[in-house]
């Protein structure tokens, strides 16, 4: 088969979760409500936060990074779906594919930096409590948020520049329900080595530095947590930790999850169907675990609710 120039690509061929049209109104239904709860969940976890003075805090100020980030990536994907749902169309442009590889990557490094210093900022509060204010200040807050954007744009631009030197052949079918960097790899008719070697560094050393990141801040929290001579005092601490450690768990174990299904499957359907579990599911899930978990963020909401209630 002829390879032609990538420039001659003018659209590429989502195919989603499944080709059934009986399931594509369910499919669409349940993705429009996800879509709706992570939206306004994570925009509750934003305006609270801003708008409560006891929650201007480090925390709190990383963790409505965390939501913007959360619906930016929701947002990257989802509604491409649903419209080519909508209009019975799976097609998307190779502008609009690029543009979709380069946002998800984006966030989703940028996600994965946000909680390495969520963990660091859990790591000063129980280590080091005295010191917490001098060194969680707030430049030093504003500029873990700059110098995380810096890599997830950084990393997601050298991928997706990486992408446009590559050649496409007719067969231009992707089966997933948004332009995953793997998928659209695969049916490149040029030499796609380099790409797929850049692909695997960059995940193990951002993966991994933050796993490592947020393992060794955790190690020290528990080191700490064993010196203190009050179990009470051991939970609170502790407890402030709990829905940081959830999160991480949801994120880290649906990505891994699709690692390991995309090793002992070929089926890309079933990889498409784990993918759905980092990019959609944790998302909506972050602002239910911040607010049920947390008195303080269950304090604030309850308040922003009944104000809410009582303007109505």
């Amino acid at each position: 088969m002829e390879p032609r120039n990538h420039t001659a690509v003018s659209e590429f061929l989502l195919l989603g979760l499944t080709e059934d049209p009986a399931l594509q109104p369910l499919i669409f239904s349940l993705f429009l409500a996800m879509y709706l709860v992570t939206i306004l969940g994570n925009l509750l976890i934003i305006l609270t936060v801003n708008s409560d003075l006891h929650l201007h805090s480090p925390m709190y100020f990383l963790l409505s990074n965390l939501s913007f980030t959360d619906i930016c990536l929701s947002t990257s994907t989802i509604p491409k779906m649903l419209v080519n749902i909508q209009a019975q169309s799976p097609s998307i442009s190779y502008t609009g594919c690029l543009s979709q590889v380069f946002f998800v990557l984006c966030f989703l490094v940028l996600e994965n930096c946000l909680l390495t210093a969520m963990a660091y900022d859990r790591y000063v509060a129980i280590c080091h409590p005295l010191m917490y204010t001098i060194i969680m200040n707030p430049s030093l807050c504003v500029m873990l948020v700059l110098i995380s954007l810096f890599i997830s744009t950084v990393d997601a631009l050298l991928h997706t520049l990486m992408v446009l030197r590559l050649s496409f052949c007719t067969d231009l079918e992707i089966p997933h329900f948004f332009c995953e960097l793997a998928q659209v790899i695969k049916p490149a008719c040029s030499d796609t080595l380099i790409n797929n070697i850049l692909v695997y560094f960059f995940s193990i050393i951002l993966a991994g530095s933050s796993l490592f990141g947020i393992i060794f801040s955790y190690a020290q929290i528990v080191s700490s947590l064993l010196r203190m001579p009050s179990a009470g005092r051991k939970y609170k601490a502790f407890s402030t930790c709990g829905s940081h450690l959830l999160v991480v768990s949801l994120f880290y174990g649906t990505g891994f999850g699709v690692y390991f299904s995309s090793a002992v499957t070929e089926s890309s359907r079933n990889t498409a169907v784990a993918s759905m579990m980092y990019t959609v599911v944790p998302q909506m899930l972050n602002p239910f675990i911040y607010s049920l978990r947390n008195r303080d963020m269950r304090e604030a909401l309850r308040k922003k609710l009944s104000r809410l209630t009582f303007f109505r």
